[in-house]
């Protein structure tokens, strides 16, 4: 096994969630990844974790669910998979690790009806559960590992083998996991992260206007006492954690009744399974009213139709065009590297993190602006050429990015 592998998997487990002394550890981890949850399990109890639980996927089953069971049978989600995981998080304070590697093109020609229906039915059923992980009141980590299917769609020409060394390198790389000391590594990128969230909790604007040549034109109006976010976080210990490895972004939470304008993504969006290509969406008083799709319209309306909050927006972030991930020229059809590649929305819910203020009840949170919904959707929007201007409660327009980058 080799010392890069080693110090990556060191670097989710400490630097990502901070296991402590003594605390559960539950994984998230697709079969084909089995290896590398073994690994993550040793590191983790190693680290002095007192116990590791492991929930496995598979994709292929899935795919294999979604051609042969009826709709009813999808729709039912059994109760043990929402309360194993409150179990863990809530009862026993364990901190969580999800590894996301899914095959891009696995789903494609699946009845997009029965996926969004299993989709909504086991988000309906998780939604106490990711209520507890989306408020940090549990410690959590994304992060990623090649599978042969997602390293040929990235590489498609080589073999698989190739392939997957090729975006082994990749995932090194963007999670500066490069070097003989990933976490300091690590440590050194948060503070600049957190340098610039500053200035932007400072400036406190009330909206930021963007615009790109592509078409975008949208003006986002800011939640009441929204505080910017990222890089790392702390739980509800105040114990610190980076939740998402690797990571460019901070963001923060638009109100939801105040984003006008069109604005069209960059990159595509992998949702459900099924790639959803330049899509476009028209924003009134915070309302999506129109929306459209070079590819996969249909999929793109069974997101917005989850239920009313996934019309409306729950997160918006800034990533400059010239980052690590950015520069490398890849696509990765995998919203965790290609988020953290260009600025981004998200539809649905938002994070209640974002919200300053003793007051986290869920009616004080929308009182402020904040968005609610089964559905979190990140899409791409940023390009090379990106404007974006914040504005101030007096109407003064401050520069925030220019040529796709921050100005400060």
């Amino acid at each position: 096994m080799s010392e890069r592998l080693e110090n990556y998997a060191n670097l989710i487990v400490k630097a990502g969630v901070n296991i402590q002394p003594g605390q559960l550890l539950v994984i998230n981890a697709p079969i084909e990844c089995a290896g590398f949850a073994r690994l993550l399990c040793a590191k983790a109890f190693d680290a002095g974790a007192g116990d590791v639980f492991v929930f496995w996927k598979d994709e292929l089953l899935r795919k294999l669910r979604l051609e042969r069971a009826g709709i009813g049978y999808l729709e039912d989600v059994p109760r043990w998979q929402r309360e194993a995981r409150l179990h863990y998080v809530r009862e026993k304070g364990a901190c969580v690790i999800s590894l996301a590697a899914d095959d891009p093109d696995l789903l494609q020609g699946i009845d997009p009806h029965k996926a969004a229906a299993e989709h909504k039915a086991l988000a309906a059923a998780l939604k106490p559960y990711r209520h507890v992980m989306m408020s940090n009141q549990a410690r959590w980590v994304v992060a990623s590992v090649p599978t042969v299917g997602w390293a040929k769609k990235v590489f498609p020409g080589m073999s698989d083998a190739d392939a997957v060394e090729a975006l082994w390198q990749a995932i090194y790389h963007a999670c500066r996991a490069e070097g003989d000391d990933p976490i300091a590594a690590w440590t050194r990128h948060i503070a600049r992260m957190q340098a610039r969230l500053e200035r932007m909790n400072a400036y406190h604007f009330s909206a930021l206007h963007y615009t790109s040549a592509n078409g975008t034109d949208i003006t986002v109006g800011l939640a009441d006492d929204h505080l910017w976010c990222g890089g790392v976080e702390v739980d509800q210990h105040r114990i610190p954690f980076s939740a998402n490895i690797p990571t460019e972004e901070i963001f923060t939470a638009p109100h939801k009744d105040r984003v006008d304008g069109i604005v069209k993504s960059t990159k595509p969006l992998l949702y459900n399974g099924i790639l959803i290509e330049e899509l476009s969406l028209t924003f009134n008083n915070g309302r999506v009213v129109d929306y459209a799709a070079r590819a996969n319209a249909e999929t793109l309306g069974h997101l917005l139709e989850t239920d009313d909050g996934s019309r409306y927006l729950g997160e918006i972030a800034l990533v400059p065009y010239d980052s690590p991930i950015s520069n490398t020229g890849i696509l990765f059809y995998n919203t965790l590297f290609d988020e953290n590649a260009a600025c981004h929305f998200a539809l649905g819910e938002a994070y209640p993190t974002t919200i300053g203020g003793e007051d986290r009840r869920e009616e004080a949170l929308i009182h402020k602006g904040l968005n609610t919904s089964l559905s979190h959707e990140d899409f791409m929007i940023g390009a090379a050429d990106t404007a974006i201007d914040g504005i101030t409660t007096s109407g003064e327009r401050i520069a925030v990015f220019r040529q796709g980058n921050f100005v400060f």
